[in-house]
């Protein structure tokens, strides 16, 4: 029985893209696998162009002064290379979670690093509001979603320093201006691939003002001039991530997922919000299209849940130990059929009650 995957990430990537990248395994080239041919081949530069042109497509930065990046090391490794990137004097972090926390930890490694607002007294089940944001700051830096608590931005601030954003974990879900953006880095196990690529996209003339000598590996300048190749790339996580992005240009782009996104969101939390055996854990007003959190009312009812949502084909649901309970994760490739499904379960367990 095919599963109704809700995991966190590494997550659910569409069918199609499953069959396509399984089939290139086995011959891609002229009866050679994808991971055994040269990154340095006609056909992998091809993919790595490809994929580096639709994140720009999609994300409408095309031909706007960006580049994009498909990178290695994980969101984390950003943590730090946007600091030795981009911070000379001090910046600005808005604080919503576990990986902001990380992020300031890293780029406090090199200067001063400014909290500008914190959701920790409420453990991050809320975006801040009207926060100021001192001047002279090298970059302001934000995380769009909140995979462990469920929040979500809903808005960003105008700036006239440059805007960092971690989208780990709901790039391409939802229509923006993404050129408010200077720097977007994200893992692509959420939305848009395997673990073992991050794609980031920088504003070229955001470069080149720090004065410290930037490791090679590390150095957004050199990665560029190389073309996302300065050392072997993750070929089937950028060959898979390229495949997603195909995928979503043929469902017709972001503004047609958004609109799948906003039809599962809306029954998930309306399910949560009408069923009393459910609670939710964010905040109305910042509650995450991607991760909807909720615990059950009464603890008693445990056992009898999991049960049928393991009988129902639903994986991947527990919560994250810092919130508890449980996390939907509703990711782009997730059909409305799996949402459909387990709202079915959180009502029967009602009737059952």
């Amino acid at each position: 029985m095919k599963k109704h995957n809700f995991s966190a990430g590494p997550s659910v990537l569409p069918e199609e893209v499953l069959e396509k990248s399984a089939k290139a395994l086995l011959d891609f080239d002229d009866g050679l696998s994808l991971i055994e041919i040269s990154h340095r081949s006609k056909a992998f530069v091809d993919v790595m162009e490809n994929a580096r042109s639709l994140a720009l497509e999609l994300l409408g930065l095309k031909g706007k002064g960006y580049k994009a990046l498909f990178l290695q090391g994980g969101a984390n490794t950003q943590f730090l290379a946007v600091a030795l990137n981009l911070l000379e004097n001090r910046a600005g972090y808005l604080n919503t979670g576990t990986w902001s926390d990380k992020a300031i930890k890293e780029a406090r490694i090199f200067r001063e690093v400014i909290e500008v607002a914190s959701s920790k007294d409420s453990n991050f089940n809320y975006i801040p509001k009207k926060y100021e944001i001192p001047p002279n700051l090298d970059y302001f830096h934000c995380t769009s979603n909140n995979t462990i608590f469920g929040t979500q931005m809903k808005e960003f601030p105008k700036l006239k320093v440059p805007l960092v954003c971690d989208m780990s974990s709901d790039i391409f879900s939802r229509s923006l201006d993404f050129s408010k953006f200077d720097l977007i880095y994200a893992g692509a196990q959420k939305n848009m691939g395997p673990a073992g690529t991050t794609l980031v996209i920088v504003k070229e003339d955001v470069l080149g003002k720090v004065t410290r000598q930037i490791p090679s590996m590390m150095d957004y300048k050199v990665q560029i001039s190389k073309d996302s190749m300065f050392n072997t790339p993750p070929v089937f996580a950028v060959y898979t991530s390229m495949l997603t992005l195909e995928w979503l240009k043929g469902l017709g782009g972001i503004e047609a997922i958004e609109k799948e996104n906003f039809k599962k969101s809306r029954l998930m939390y309306s399910e949560i919000d009408l069923n009393p055996l459910f609670e939710g854990f964010a905040a109305n007003a910042d509650r995450s299209s991607m991760n909807a959190t909720f615990t059950l009312t009464d603890v008693k009812l445990k056992t009898d849940f999991e049960d049928m949502c393991k009988d129902a084909g639903i994986n991947g649901l527990n919560g994250h130990r810092s919130v508890g309970g449980y996390r939907a994760s509703m990711y782009n490739a997730l059909p409305l059929g799996s949402v459909e499904t387990l709202v079915d379960v959180m009502s029967e367990l009602e009737r059952k009650a």
